[in-house]
């Protein structure tokens, strides 16, 4: 299966569908649980929660919530051995290189939305080499509404000076189908992101799924 008419436009998530950045995930929650003295979980139970954010890898590392009393100083405590681990391990999925190639020689712009704050995101970038070659990045901080509000999305369109229809999203959770959906954008559903056993992306209803980057290459060049 190809797409009918190639994007004007390809976004991205970061964490799961671009950049693999579980590995400095697995350290920094280890890290926590050895400060308090419990033994390391294994990394793809780490690895299922990255894209649920740091309440959800507080609650994985010491099954805390928001409603206790300590919440907020653990989850200021990860974050803050998450700095010190930001970007050491984290790579580029297999595939993505050559997509993102081809996108640029192709004179077709990319970009990244992502729920991740901006002051995480842009160092990652750096670290890839991939600051120069985004057309535009979306955090957070950008705007009222985080996906899977299509807020996000369509100021990245805005940017771009493109239309949403003619963009396409790729994501490895509900919210980013979700976002590029309501947003009417085409969606792929990145499969080889960090999706708990417990998920089933055919619910999702996204427009394609994709097993790995190999696939979103094809789904993407191939006329």
């Amino acid at each position: 299966m190809t797409l009918a008419i190639q994007p004007k436009a390809v976004l991205f998530d970061l964490d799961g569908t671009l950049a693999d950045t579980a590995p400095d995930f697995y350290k920094t929650v280890n890290q926590l649980r050895a400060l308090h003295d419990l033994p390391d979980l294994n990394t793809q139970v780490i690895r299922a929660e990255v894209s649920n954010g740091a309440k959800a890898l507080v609650k994985l590392a010491l099954n805390l919530t928001e409603e206790h009393p300590e919440y907020e100083q653990k989850r200021r405590q990860l974050l803050e051995l998450y700095s010190q681990n930001l970007g050491n391990e984290t790579t580029i999925f297999p595939g993505i290189a050559d997509l993102l190639e081809w996108l640029d020689t192709a004179n077709i712009p990319w970009g990244i939305v992502t729920n991740k704050p901006v002051h995480y995101a842009k160092p990652l970038l750096e670290s890839l080499t991939l600051t120069d070659r985004c057309s535009v990045l979306i955090c957070p901080e950008n705007t009222t509404h985080r996906k899977p509000h299509p807020e996000p999305l369509l100021l990245a369109t805005k940017h771009l000076s493109i239309d949403a229809a003619k963009c396409l999203y790729i994501g490895d959770h509900a919210r980013d189908i979700q976002a590029g959906k309501a947003a009417n954008m085409r969606t792929i559903a990145a499969l080889y992101g960090y999706i708990s056993q417990y998920e089933d992306p055919t619910l999702w209803q996204a427009d394609w799924y994709a097993q790995d980057c190999q696939q979103i290459f094809q789904l993407i060049t191939t006329q």
